[in-house]
């Protein structure tokens, strides 16, 4: 399952956690099963069915936004990031 790495500023949505493990085939079902773990998180990342502006999302240190943005493949062995802009 990918390791989804979480800043200091969302972790009191993750109950401190600075990583979470999250599933799915893609970055878009990665941060979809997040927030069925963490509900409170979603209203962080995004704003309706879109990223929010200021969360930059990133898998093996590659920005999705110059990969294929929420439809990125992401394996089981890969680290996904949360960096607020």
């Amino acid at each position: 399952m990918p390791r989804v790495q979480i800043p200091t500023p969302l972790r009191p949505q993750t109950g401190g956690a600075d990583e979470v493990q999250a599933d799915g085939a893609t970055v878009g079902e990665v941060l979809a099963d997040l927030g069925r773990q963490h509900p409170a998180i979603q209203d962080r990342l995004f704003d309706g069915e879109e990223l929010r502006r200021f969360v930059n999302i990133y898998v093996n240190n590659e920005d999705i936004r110059y990969l294929d943005d929420l439809a990125t493949p992401v394996a089981p062995t890969d680290e996904v990031s949360i960096i607020p802009a």
